[in-house]
């Protein structure tokens, strides 16, 4: 069965899971998404690893994976989504170490996060983007059906990684803005300095 290569549009707050994200998937030729239900550590993990010019004061647990394969010359060739099953995905990491290629078990959160930091690829099979519209009927609630209302792989922080404090920083200044940004950075507050970035950019 052929592999379909998938890229991430985006992601949002789960309107059908209280304090869950939906990390949504896209395949690279076609029209058709996959959503995925995860948790917030990994949808902050995820948007870290997205967005570059944030930088956490010390390695998440997916950064350090990444230190350890580097250290120890562990490439990630791939990730493929493989199972759906009542709606829960299952993964696997395609690695290789000296010539010899291994296969790993993992939440598809944790192999996207993964994927991500590596710049490895991301594939499904046709039977599960063809099962998705049957167990995840999330897409309507997300308001994704028109491909362009997301960004390719960016974060749209006012409406999806919001931040719980109802603040506004459209009457700092810029020195004040960056300021708010070095203290959320150091605090790990990501989402927030997400928030406060996406503020900055919108003045450049």
């Amino acid at each position: 069965m052929s592999l379909i290569k998938l890229t991430i549009k985006g992601i949002s707050y789960s309107q059908t899971q209280s304090g869950a994200y939906a990390l949504v998937l896209s395949e690279m030729e076609g029209s058709r998404t996959l959503p995925i239900i995860i948790g917030a550590f990994e949808a902050q993990s995820i948007a870290i690893a997205l967005e570059k010019e944030i930088r956490p004061p010390r390695p998440l647990t997916h950064d350090l994976f990444k230190t350890l394969s580097d250290r120890f010359s562990i490439e990630i060739k791939e990730v493929i989504i493989h199972k759906l099953v009542d709606g829960v995905f299952f993964s696997s990491l395609i690695c290789e170490r000296d010539g010899v290629e291994e296969t790993i078990d993992t939440r598809t959160s944790d192999a996207i996060a993964i994927a991500v930091r590596f710049q490895a690829p991301i594939y499904t099979y046709e039977n599960i983007l063809d099962k998705a519209g049957v167990f995840l009927k999330i897409e309507d609630e997300l308001g994704l059906n028109d491909p362009e209302e997301m960004q390719e792989i960016s974060l749209d922080t006012d409406n999806l990684l919001e931040v719980g404090e109802d603040s506004s920083y459209s009457k700092l200044s810029i020195s004040e803005l960056n300021d708010e940004l070095e203290k959320a950075v150091s605090n790990e507050n990501y989402e927030l300095a997400a928030k406060i970035r996406d503020e900055i950019s919108k003045r450049s």
